[in-house]
């Protein structure tokens, strides 16, 4: 079981490169989506993150409002490390069972874990292999605002809080370059599997 890192700076196209790895046949792990399953209501991180943080960030429905607790956390160093503390680990628990399970009926296969700051957390060191994905910065701020209710400021500076990726390079065994064409992006992210399977092999 080879594991691998899937990284990149915001709507850098990780999403894009990790489900490519998917169709080949990786399992595909997206740290986001287990994080905000641990803020769910009986997730692991619910209760101890609305004790950190007040009742102020619930929604009418007793739901965390993800906005509110960003918008409580993102300027605050220290408070971001207090809420990454409660729910990375977690988040680990969750792909290391994933992980597990697949490992189980594919011994042989090659596991993807795709999280935004793999390597600002040090759980890099986690894997076997990691994949940075990389573009232009505005194409990064570009391509955030297509999202719903996102705003240029918020994304320039989460852009400036990220390492930035000249530093990032010095971790990555790949790099896919996804400010082109998606088939170039596709070529390479093939090319970059195969390589995988060779080392697996």
């Amino acid at each position: 079981m080879l594991k691998v890192g899937l990284t990149g700076g915001i709507a850098s196209g990780k999403s894009f490169v990790g489900d490519a790895l998917a169709g080949f046949g990786c399992l595909l792990i997206q740290a986001d989506e287990l994080g905000h399953a641990t803020l769910e209501p009986g997730g692991e991180a619910y209760q101890p993150v609305v004790q950190e943080f007040g009742s102020e960030i619930l929604a009418g429905d007793g739901t965390i409002d993800r906005r509110a607790l960003a918008a409580r956390v993102f300027a605050d160093p220290d408070r971001l490390a207090r809420l990454n503390g409660i729910v990375h680990p977690a988040v680990f628990r969750r792909e290391d069972e994933s992980i597990a399970a697949f490992a189980a009926d594919h011994p042989g296969g090659i596991a993807v874990v795709e999280a935004a700051i793999l390597i600002e957390t040090g759980s890099y060191s986690r894997f076997d292999k990691m994949i940075l994905v990389v573009c232009t910065e505005q194409q990064q701020v570009e391509r955030a605002l297509r999202r719903e209710g996102a705003l240029e400021s918020d994304i320039r500076a989460r852009i400036s809080r990220q390492m930035p990726l000249a530093e990032k390079r010095k971790y990555a065994d790949f790099v896919i370059d996804t400010s082109g064409e998606k088939q170039d992006t596709l070529r390479q992210t093939r090319a970059v599997y195969d390589a995988l399977r060779r080392i697996q092999s």
